[in-house]
């Protein structure tokens, strides 16, 4: 084991699509923080409980500037870049906490 990190950067969802991104260097904790509505906030409140998309990086620095700068795009483009890597909106993070 090297000891290297990983940072992800990720949109989650509803049924009703609105999208959340976040940064995480533990993303299938998050995830299960998400939709167990562990934390207070906008993703407890939305419901928001589908991974739809997600990158990894190894630098800390460069998952938080690509957050804030996925937070910063139009929702079009936000829809766009999930449409590319997830087509069919299914949630990621399905089965892993069977």
């Amino acid at each position: 084991m090297s000891g290297e990190k990983n940072y992800y950067v990720y949109i989650m969802t509803n049924r009703s699509w609105t999208l959340y991104v976040g940064f995480t260097n533990g993303l299938e904790k998050r995830v299960w923080q998400h939709k167990h509505k562990v934390v207070p906030g906008f993703t407890s409140k939305y419901n928001v409980d589908r991974l739809v998309y997600y990158e990894q990086g190894g630098d800390v620095l460069a998952a938080m500037g690509r957050e804030k700068q996925l937070k910063g795009w139009t929702r079009a483009k936000k829809i766009a870049l999930i449409d590319s890597f997830n087509p069919k909106w299914v949630d990621l993070s399905a089965g892993w906490y069977d």
